[in-house]
């Protein structure tokens, strides 16, 4: 007598019996996924997001080039030690150094009007300013135009873009005079606002004054207070290490030398650092929806014992009652993983487009989303597909 071989399901038998117990209990099936939905979402979002900031950041720094040195002195740089007046000539002699320009405190305050009490400078700093400084820090004038072009009756400054908006004047018009503001005791017109300058903040609270005028008005002895300096990138290491001794060869251990890029980079690492905070809260709840996906598929077994007695006792074996019931869990983890990928996926754009970030969905954030919804169906089904094989015809049909 020849054995009865047993029926092998094809894929779409073994998909519609994994699927009888999500198209039957809709409303259960919708809350189980929810928590694999959450999880995979969370998890989407915040390894999403940072790729986006971080793609921001190497496009700034790609426009802004990565190359920028400042020196000051690391004592009290916004102060008055002043750097030797030769420092600027003797740093452009470096090889490596591409352009070099400067800055001085000149201590004054600047005020909208004279009627404004004195002493109260709005938190700005009256920087004298050479007319190369917008080529070294490639700035850009958002309204007017630079200090080398300047000229007129009264003496004439260049705003920040945060002291502009202090000092109420957002922009110069091109067919009137220009605004004026009190420096001192002397009125100088304003002829140009800049555009936001991120390796160089202190420039956009600063009112810059020419360094010839700064001499004849506001008694500069010409002194920088701050150099900027471009340098070829392979070479930025060995210039940092000479600057000091170049600068003030008297007293190189008061000489800074910092690179402004670095403030970017460190905030990049900060971000990263609550990356891995959400990432790990992303696991935390993927781990509870895979809980919820658990218990659903316990009591789903409990519940349906007359459907896996009738099976078995219409010829269906063990592994096929594994396979139906495994086919569920992960259809139902899938379903939730699918449904958090699309969340995490609009989440993401959401808030890239409101921040005005380019939108970047890494590859392996959603594989790695949809693999772990797999994963964690897997796992959950795993003893419930058991149970389920276990239980015998005669009993299951008799405690239905």
């Amino acid at each position: 007598m020849n054995d009865v071989k047993p029926v092998r399901l094809a894929l779409a038998d073994v998909l519609s019996l994994g699927t009888i117990g999500l198209r039957t209990r809709r409303t259960r099936a919708v809350l189980s996924a929810l928590g694999i939905a959450v999880g995979i979402a969370t998890m989407v979002t915040v390894t999403a997001i940072p790729e986006s900031s971080e793609r921001a950041l190497m496009n700034e720094l790609a426009a802004l080039g990565p190359n920028l040195l400042q020196v000051n002195a690391a004592d009290n740089p916004d102060q008055d030690f002043g750097l030797p007046a030769e420092s600027i000539d003797m740093v452009a002699r470096i090889g490596p150094v591409t352009s070099v320009t400067a800055v001085a405190n000149t201590g004054v305050v600047a005020r909208r009007s004279d009627l404004t009490d004195p002493r109260d400078g709005s938190g700005l700093s009256v920087l004298a300013s050479r007319p190369d400084l917008l080529g070294t820090l490639d700035a850009t004038v958002h309204s007017g135009h630079f200090l080398d072009r300047s000229g007129g009756e009264f003496p004439t400054v260049v705003l920040g873009s945060v002291a502009a908006s202090r000092l109420g004047i957002p922009s110069v018009p091109s067919d009137a005079p220009p605004p004026q503001i009190m420096i001192g005791e002397s009125w100088f017109a304003v002829v140009g606002v800049l555009a936001t300058t991120p390796l160089s903040p202190e420039i956009d609270r600063s009112v810059l004054v020419g360094w010839d005028a700064a001499r004849a008005e506001l008694g500069f002895d010409g002194r920088p207070t701050v150099l900027y300096l471009r340098v070829r990138e392979s070479a930025i290491e060995a210039v940092r290490t000479v600057l000091p001794a170049t600068v003030h060869p008297q007293q190189p251990g008061r000489i800074q030398v910092t690179l402004p890029s670095d403030a970017l980079f460190a905030k990049r690492a900060t971000e990263q650092t609550f990356s891995v905070l959400f990432i790990g809260l992303a696991a935390v709840a993927l781990l509870v929806g895979g809980i919820g996906v658990a218990n659903t598929m316990v009591i789903s077994v409990l519940e349906r014992r007359s459907e896996i007695g009738l099976r078995r006792a219409l010829g269906a074996n063990r592994g096929q009652i594994r396979i139906q019931f495994l086919t569920e869990s992960i259809a139902l983890s899938v379903l939730g993983g699918g449904t958090g990928t699309l969340l995490g996926i609009a989440g993401t754009a959401a808030y890239a487009l409101a921040n005005h970030l380019p939108v970047v969905i890494p590859a392996t954030a959603v594989a790695g989303a949809l693999g772990g919804a797999v994963l964690v169906g897997v796992i959950a089904g795993v003893y419930p597909s058991i149970r389920a094989a276990r239980l015998q015809p005669t009993v299951a049909l008799a405690s239905a």
